[in-house]
């Protein structure tokens, strides 16, 4: 999975904003036809998107486009504009339901397809932005397409009828319940964009807030913020050195002390790697007891470190 620690979010209607932006350090640039082009403005944004897929994409970052929602009239002809090589996904705004899902993955496969692009490369990322967004929350498992959720507080907050605020305590209900879902669900968290952008120390305690909510990145609006968000959803130094040293550790097969000493005081990033790669009978298996039949009482087989008695 791609890492997507920053989003960077593009008015593909304006030709300076498009063209600029390759050059921004962005893990994903996403071409948005959707909230930021007005309806007269949306035939030129396809046609834009869909002309620089490629050149966005030149510095590595992954290509996206935000199509509008199935509850408009608009979905349809932006799928068949924007769907070609070099787009790497669409991002679903106002996702209601499974059927929204399993809607857009026909007809991507369908596009896909039809215009020579191999099955299953453009993938998806819903955004959920209501107060019944939690009926989605319970089909994002099982989807292959569905890469990442976003939160998005704008239209959140809009059909709560509550005030948004830049530290965002009117959101944490919401934010942790995407979070947990998409945890749950084997895909990226992705928070929601952060609107003041001048204001760079209330962006970077509502980026720690997410962070800690479990949001693995998040949309961007103003280039300003790619830095500070790098930042603060990269692992620190000390974080590196002692995942190396867990990883050594591991490797050597000192277990099960540096094990369970690892699992115990690994940040959250690595966690993952020691259950998944490293599990107690992973780590040992070449020591582990061959389950044999043997005689009644006889003696105990001898593994290395522990006795396996089989009876």
């Amino acid at each position: 999975m791609n890492v997507m620690r920053t989003n960077l979010y593009i008015p593909a209607n304006n030709p300076v904003f498009v063209g600029k932006c390759a050059k921004y350090p962005a893990d994903n640039v996403t071409f948005d036809v959707e909230d930021a082009v007005p309806p007269q403005e949306k035939a030129k944004a396809r046609q834009m998107a869909a002309d620089n897929l490629k050149a966005a994409g030149a510095n590595g970052a992954s290509v996206y486009v935000r199509v509008n929602g199935w509850h408009t009239e608009y979905t349809n002809d932006d799928l068949e504009a924007v769907v070609q090589p070099g787009l790497d996904g669409i991002t679903l705004p106002k996702t209601r339901n499974a059927d929204d899902v399993k809607r857009l993955d026909w007809k991507i496969s369908e596009l896909e397809a039809r215009r020579g692009i191999p099955a299953g490369t453009v993938k998806i990322a819903v955004l959920l932005e209501t107060a019944g967004h939690h009926e989605c929350l319970l089909h994002l498992h099982g989807q292959p397409r569905i890469v990442a959720a976003f939160f998005g507080a704008v239209d959140y907050c809009c059909d709560m009828r509550i005030t948004r605020t830049n530290l965002a305590e009117e959101q944490k209900v919401a934010r942790t319940i995407v979070a947990i879902a998409a945890r749950a669900a084997g895909i990226l968290a992705l928070d929601a964009p952060f609107a003041d952008y001048s204001n760079m120390d209330d962006f970077r305690q509502n980026t720690l807030d997410g962070r800690q909510m479990g949001f693995e990145g998040r949309m961007i609006i103003h280039p300003s913020q790619i830095a500070v968000a790098h930042e603060l959803y990269s692992p620190t130094e000390e974080e590196v050195a002692h995942a190396r040293k867990v990883k050594s550790s591991l490797r050597k097969r000192a277990w099960p002390r540096a094990w369970l000493r690892s699992l115990w005081t690994a940040p959250w990033w690595i966690r993952p790697f020691i259950r998944a790669r490293s599990t107690f009978w992973s780590c040992t298996r070449p020591f582990r007891p061959r389950i044999t039949p043997e005689p009644r009482n006889t003696s105990a087989r001898k593994g290395i470190g522990f006795t396996a008695r089989m009876n």
